[in-house]
């Protein structure tokens, strides 16, 4: 009997000993829940759009479920239009949303036949809870750089109100085309394109092409262009109205040019034929200035 009883206590502390052990041994794992990036709420219903608008244009949207209709407005860029796709539905949903200055945002959808609001300007609220209902991402094309600083960066150049560069311009139908100023960040140009319409027509941006070309041979093919893509624009209205100006600010990867080559900038008109067009040369590129030498507007 007795050698029994020792036999269960032998295996009682063995086991005990090996639990405490294997305990030890085993990795302690941090709960998602500290990482818990908190939803908005929203209504929305059938007969009716609800409108949000981003403080950034939007890259990307995904919708949980086929409960949702969703897609950005026409020709503006930070204006989300949804509405239910099924009425009546009794699940709760979601949906997400990327925007060009790096911000992750997430909401839970409920449906309701009577929605308090239609309308939301989450610009009003970043400032207060961004923290804690949004999140930045790394986009690929800014290569690691942060997307809010540079839309920040693209903001502020956009409202200043210096021009760093005069000699770099054109004038034909009355409207003045110029290269305002041009500054270098982490491997990035920004330039700051002013266009002046001193005419009494609406000036319609169409779009703007950079492309480097033979300066040696003008009566070139397109196919000796060689057309490059910038990253990010920043501007407030494609429309610039009769005795006004406006800004817009292009986000290029760095790039130098041969001694035959000069940077060609062509702004195009919609729907008309007063296009602008301006000339870069290799110096003025390598005269961008830091842009440390500005002051950033944080807000």
């Amino acid at each position: 009997m007795n050698n029994i009883l020792k036999q269960w206590m032998i295996f009682i502390l063995t086991a005990f000993s090996m639990s405490v052990f294997t305990a030890q041994e085993m990795p302690q794992f941090a709960s998602l829940n500290e990482a818990r990036l908190e939803p908005y709420k929203m209504e929305v219903t059938y007969n009716k759009t609800t409108h949000l608008i981003f403080p950034s244009p939007i890259r990307y949207v995904d919708l949980g479920s086929e409960n949702l209709i969703a897609n950005k407005a026409e020709d503006v860029g930070n204006v989300l239009r949804i509405k239910a796709g099924i009425r009546d539905f009794e699940e709760e949903t979601n949906f997400s949303v990327i925007t060009q200055d790096g911000k992750f945002y997430n909401f839970d959808v409920f449906y309701s036949s009577y929605p308090d609001t239609l309308n939301y300007d989450l610009l009003k609220l970043q400032r207060q809870h961004e923290k804690e209902y949004s999140t930045e991402v790394l986009l690929e094309d800014l290569k690691g750089e942060s997307a809010s600083l540079t839309e920040l960066l693209m903001k502020t150049l956009h409202e200043n109100p210096k021009g760093s560069i005069k000699h770099v311009g054109s004038k034909s139908f009355r409207i003045h085309f110029l290269l305002n100023s041009l500054y270098i960040h982490e491997g990035k140009f920004y330039f700051v394109l002013k266009l002046r319409n001193k005419s009494n027509l609406p000036y319609d941006i169409d779009f703007v092409s950079f492309k480097i070309i033979d300066k040696k041979n003008f009566k070139r093919t397109v196919v000796q262009d060689k057309v490059l893509t910038p990253i990010r624009q920043y501007l407030v209205t494609k429309t610039i109205n009769h005795q006004s100006d406006e800004k817009v600010v292009y986000l290029l990867d760095q790039f130098t040019l041969l001694e035959d080559q000069i940077l060609e900038i062509e702004v195009y008109e919609r729907e008309g034929g007063r296009h602008q067009k301006v000339r870069v040369k290799n110096k003025d590129l390598i005269s961008a200035k830091l842009i440390n030498e500005i002051h950033l507007k944080i807000k």
